[in-house]
C-alpha cells in the first residue's frame, strides 16, 4: 500500500509518499510560496532532484503538482494517482475531542474547525490541506493524526492551570501539549532499542528544535509535557520565550506603550535564544558565536540547557524515576555541545554521558551514556511522517 503524508502550512505543503510494505519513503518534497509565485522541490527514488518555480494559486493546485511529479516518468514513482491508497494529514490541534488518530469525516472536520481558536496559525492550513486532497484524490481515505492526541492521557494535576475552574469548563483553557507524534515515536523506539516493553519504562523525551518540548512518558503514556495551552509555554526556544511571569505582559504594555498583539509578537518571534543572544535562533550560529567569546550567545545556551535540565529533574521526580533520557529533533539529534550541557549534573539520576559516544553517534540512533550507567541517555532520530503513515494504514485496515 502507498500512503501519501501531508503537512500543510499557510503557504506551504510538505509531503512524503511511503511504500508501507517496507516502510520506506518513495518520494518526498516541499511546495512553497503557494498563492504567490510558487516553488517546488521534489526528491524521488531513482531520479535526480527536481526543482521548479511554478504558480500554485492554492493548495489544491499544489496537490495536483505533487501528483503530477509522482506520476510523470522522469520524476515519478507510481503509475497513476489511483496507486495512492490513503492520505495521512498532520493536524496540530485536536483539543479534547481526540485522543487518537481518526479517519476524516464531516464530523471530524467540524471538530478540527472548532479548535481553530486554540491553534489559529496551524489548524486553518491543516484544514486547507485536507480539503485540497479530498478534491484531488477523492478515491483515497483520509486520516488526521493530531499533535495533541498523545498528551490526552495526562492527569488533571498535570494539565489543569490554577485558574478559576470555569475557564476550563467554559473555555477549555488547559495544557494540551504538542509534538505528541514525535514524543510517541521516539519513546516507543527507545524501548525497542533497549529491548524492553514501553509499559515497564519511565522515559523522558526531549524534542529540541526551533520549537522545543519535553515529555514525561510513564509506562507508555504521556503524564506531563512542557508546552501548554499553546506552543509558547515551556523551555526557551529559538524565538519563543517559553514560560515567563505573566505579569511581564502587562508591564511591557504599560512601560513600552505596546498593544497586546505587539507583546505577543515579541514573545513568539523575537524572544528565546534569539532575543537573549541578539545573534540568531539557529544553534549552529549560537555555538560559533559563543566559541568566539560572545557572552550573550553563551548566556542563551546556558539558559536553554539549564531550563531543559531543570525540567528533566522535575519529570524524574513526577514519575518516581527515569529509565531513559532521549534526545531527538534537529538540535537533540545533531548538537554535541547542547547534549553535553543538558546532561551535566544528571549523574544524580543514575545517568552519565559518555563524551566519546556523544560525539561519534551524533545524528545517529544509539545509547550515549557510559557503559554500566544505571539509566540510559540516548539519541533517537524522530520520524513523525512514518507514524502518520502507520496510523493511517491501521485506520484504513489494509
Amino acid at each position: 500500500m502507498r500512503i501519501l503524508v501531508i503537512n500543510a502550512g499557510s503557504s506551504s505543503l510538505k509531503y512524503q509518499l511511503f511504500d508501507m510494505t517496507k516502510h520506506t519513503v518513495m518520494a518526498k518534497g516541499l511546495c512553497e510560496r503557494i498563492g504567490l509565485d510558487g516553488h517546488i522541490k521534489h526528491v524521488a527514488e531513482g531520479h535526480d532532484v527536481y526543482e521548479s518555480h511554478a504558480p500554485m494559486h492554492n493548495h489544491a493546485e499544489a496537490v495536483r503538482a505533487v501528483i503530477g511529479l509522482l506520476t510523470q516518468p522522469d520524476t515519478g514513482v507510481i503509475a497513476s494517482m489511483e496507486a495512492i491508497g490513503a492520505v495521512g494529514h498532520r493536524v496540530v490541534h485536536g483539543g479534547e475531542a481526540f485522543n487518537a488518530s481518526v479517519l476524516i469525516s464531516d464530523e471530524v472536520i467540524k471538530a478540527i474547525e472548532d479548535c481553530v481558536p486554540l491553534a489559529p496559525l496551524h489548524n486553518p492550513p491543516n484544514l486547507v490541506g485536507i480539503r485540497a486532497c479530498q478534491e484531488v484524490l477523492p478515491h483515497a481515505p483520509q486520516a488526521a493524526v493530531f499533535d495533541t492526541a498523545f498528551h490526552q492521557s495526562m492527569p488533571k494535576a498535570a494539565f489543569l492551570y490554577a485558574l478559576p475552574y470555569e475557564y476550563y469548563e467554559r473555555l477549555k483553557i488547559r495544557r494540551y501539549g504538542f509534538h505528541g507524534t514525535s514524543h510517541r515515536y521516539v519513546a516507543k523506539r527507545a524501548a525497542e532499542v533497549l529491548g524492553r516493553s514501553p509499559e515497564e519504562l519511565k522515559i523522558i523525551t526531549c524534542h529540541m528544535g526551533n520549537g522545543s518540548s519535553l515529555a514525561a512518558i510513564k509506562h507508555g503514556v504521556s503524564v506531563d509535557t512542557s508546552m501548554g495551552f499553546t506552543p509558547l509555554e515551556g523551555v526557551p526556544m529559538g524565538t519563543r520565550s517559553g514560560s515567563i511571569d505573566p505579569a511581564i505582559i502587562q508591564f511591557l504594555m504599560v512601560k513600552e506603550n505596546q498593544a497586546i498583539t505587539q507583546v505577543t509578537e515579541t514573545l513568539n518571534k523575537k524572544s528565546g535564544v534569539l532575543g537573549i543572544s541578539g545573534v540568531s535562533s539557529d544553534f549552529r550560529d549560537l555555538l560559533a558565536a559563543a566559541t568566539e567569546g560572545n557572552d550573550r550567545a553563551q548566556a542563551a545556551l546556558d539558559i536553554f540547557t539549564y531550563n531543559v535540565r531543570k525540567t528533566i529533574g522535575g519529570y524524574a521526580a513526577a514519575m518516581g524515576g527515569c529509565d531513559a533520557l532521549v534526545f531527538t529533533a534537529g538540535i537533540g539529534e545533531n548538537h554535541v555541545v547542547v547534549r553535553r550541557m543538558v546532561s551535566e549534573g544528571l549523574e544524580c539520576l543514575g545517568m552519565t554521558l559518555d563524551q566519546e559516544k556523544n560525539k561519534s553517534l551524533s545524528g545517529q540512533e544509539g545509547i550515549i551514556s557510559v557503559d554500566g550507567s544505571v539509566n540510559k541517555i540516548m539519541i533517537v532520530p524522530t520520524n513523525e511522517e512514518l507514524v502518520i503513515a502507520m496510523d493511517t494504514q491501521a485506520l484504513v485496515g489494509v
